[in-house]
């Protein structure tokens, strides 16, 4: 929809903040996001950059509410795998397990199927299902030595799973396939391979010289990023999603249509 000049751009001025901040400063551009979803509800790009800020919070339950609100004004299906994600963000994998077997997952370009493949696989270790994930993220995409944007987390996630699975000579080897490929530091590779082989970072600087220029050492926390970012569902994100999808039902009254087989999916999941 369009919006009257002034306000179309106050709303933009928002949403760049929130672009700016959403990796330095979650919190910061959630606030912005805010500002912009008040201004201008009915925007879809509103409402996905709203998701955005939300999720990077692990606000998943609100998260969720808007990216299902952006998609029924769009009716597009690129917000799929990440949808998936709030629900393992909630506890809920088997949902995320039961979307990726839906048909939307078809009509995904290469980098949503990829993207689609990595939730399932986490999906599955959150199940328990250590075999299970393996076997899911074993693709033609791990295969390629093409690399594109998605081919380190890839790599990176089969080499956690197989870490998970015991396989720790394997998982050395993907560790450094992703390392390879990860020219712009986007996980952790280089870390865990050195864990693997046994080096030990320390501060270079003696006690003394900490003490007097307050200098940390740097632990060598190595995990695996994408599936911290999920934080057990509790009480209040259960709150929040029944108070979302109150405000979707009220969109609706408004004129959004919704599309009600689009929030539950209880379909077996595909292998």
């Amino acid at each position: 929809m369009s919006l009257p000049k002034t306000l179309a751009e106050d709303v933009a001025r928002n949403l760049v903040m929130v672009a700016r901040l959403i990796d330095e400063d979650p919190e910061e551009a959630y606030a912005y996001s805010r500002i912009a979803l008040r201004l201008a509800s009915r925007v879809a790009a509103v409402r996905e950059a709203a998701g955005f800020a939300a999720y990077a919070t692990q606000k998943y339950a609100e998260a969720l509410a808007e990216f299902r609100a952006s998609r029924r004004m769009t009716g597009s299906v690129d917000l799929w795998p990440v949808m998936a994600d709030c629900e393992r963000g909630l506890g809920r994998p088997e949902r995320a397990m039961a979307m990726a077997g839906e048909p939307e997952v078809l009509k995904l370009d290469k980098a949503g199927q990829v993207e689609m493949r990595l939730v399932a696989a986490g999906a599955r270790r959150d199940m328990g299902q250590i075999d299970a994930a393996i076997v899911t993220l074993q693709s033609p995409e791990l295969a390629s030595s093409a690399v594109h944007s998605w081919t380190p987390r890839l790599r990176y996630a089969y080499a956690d799973a197989l870490l998970g699975a015991g396989r720790e000579e394997e998982a050395r080897e993907w560790f450094a396939k992703a390392m390879e490929a990860d020219k712009d530091g986007a996980t952790d590779a280089s870390d865990r391979l050195a864990a693997l082989d046994g080096v030990e970072f320390v501060d270079a600087l003696g006690e003394d010289d900490e003490e007097q220029d307050g200098a940390a050492s740097v632990p060598a926390d190595l995990h695996d990023a994408h599936d911290d970012a999920h934080g057990d569902a509790d009480d209040d994100d259960v709150a929040a999603v029944q108070e979302a999808e109150g405000d979707a039902d009220a969109d609706e009254a408004d004129g959004i249509d919704e599309d009600e087989d689009d929030d539950d999916v209880d379909g077996p999941a595909k292998a």
